[in-house]
């Protein structure tokens, strides 16, 4: 385990609703206003290319070049986050009830083809 996969002592536990009220409190008072959602998609579009980068360099074949630094990913993960969470704020979602149908969905849809699936079996 690496250090930024190990919870913060001194991090709180925040639930999704929550987050979404930090967000939208954030927003209003230091970020002026919601940036249109093309905006915010362009935002986390480049936002998953940063994770995808240190990720290909971490533990891809991918290497970093001279001088380079390796990036936060728990940052960009974090940028992610609080751009989907802008999303979903202004588009009136409740991420909270999104996760738990879509977790139904899966469930649902999923409860026995991965435990079928071949690949997925210690060798």
């Amino acid at each position: 385990m690496n250090d930024e996969s190990k919870p913060d002592k001194n991090a709180r536990d925040l639930t999704i609703r929550e987050a979404q009220e930090t967000v939208d409190q954030w927003i209003k008072t230091i970020g002026v206003r919601y940036f249109d959602e093309m905006t915010n998609l362009a935002q986390l579009v480049e936002e998953v290319g940063e994770v995808a980068r240190i990720l290909s360099r971490t533990c891809g074949e991918q290497s970093y070049k001279s001088g380079q630094t390796p990036g936060d990913l728990a940052d960009e993960l974090a940028d992610v986050m609080f751009v989907t969470i802008c999303l979903a704020n202004q588009s009136g979602i409740d991420l909270t009830a999104a996760l738990d149908a879509n977790l139904e969905k899966k469930t649902q849809r999923d409860k026995d083809r991965h435990r079928n699936n071949s690949k997925l079996r210690d060798s």
